[in-house]
């Protein structure tokens, strides 16, 4: 038995971790909450992780960001140093980019990304395998993580803009939402890893149920 997964093989019996071991994910953005998906998911036995971002690391992330420690690195390139099994792509997610981009491959999304208008048409392109991270910031109590459909999410600013949009666009379809409906608790984007990275986990969690059915 390999000995790094030996624990996880032993929650989700042979058959279910082999379906983990050969799930092919795609993570958008890579920050606060990205990286901390990225990180449960590697650590679970998923090594086929696609990862999109065009950022460098500041000091400002270091509050929340795993791989911050390498500043004015790209993210993407620190990260492939720590999980070598995935692929970087370094690209800036922008709506052309989002109609050209080939989903087809993965069988489940991540969207962690900032863009608010790259979130709604992602959603409607890829609704049936996505999960979608809304807003994280300004926030620090975790019990108050929810996860729903995005027709169900309340309290959260983010998550009520692409709500707003998408019946704008007369789109009624279902997917997936990480949201806290928590006041926010400061004006600008201040952030705390316990719950940007708790909405990461999350996440993961989500994904690994998805793929196990």
């Amino acid at each position: 038995m390999d000995l790094r997964h030996q624990r996880c093989r032993l929650l989700f019996g042979d058959e279910d971790f082999k379906k983990i071991q050969n799930a092919k994910i795609l993570i958008l953005g890579v920050g606060g909450v990205g990286s901390y998906a990225l990180d449960c998911l590697w650590r679970t036995g998923i090594s086929d992780i696609t990862i999109i971002d065009y950022d460098v690391y500041d000091e400002t992330n270091q509050n929340r960001q795993i791989g911050s420690e390498a500043v004015g690195e790209l993210k993407i390139d620190a990260l492939k140093k720590l999980y070598p099994t995935i692929t970087p792509i370094n690209q800036k997610m922008d709506m052309v980019w989002v109609e050209q981009f080939n989903f087809e491959p993965y069988d489940l999304i991540i969207d962690s990304a900032d863009t608010t208008k790259v979130k709604i048409e992602l959603a409607k392109k890829v609704y049936k395998k996505l999960i979608m991270s809304t807003g994280s910031a300004k926030r620090f109590d975790t019990s108050k993580i929810e996860v729903g459909s995005i027709w169900k999410s309340s309290g959260d600013a983010l998550a009520r803009k692409i709500r707003n949009e998408l019946k704008k666009a007369k789109f009624d379809r279902n997917f997936t939402v990480v949201f806290s409906p928590e006041e926010d608790k400061c004006k600008e984007k201040g952030s705390c890893v316990a719950v940007t990275g708790a909405f990461g986990l999350t996440i993961c969690s989500e994904a690994i149920k998805n793929i196990i059915g």
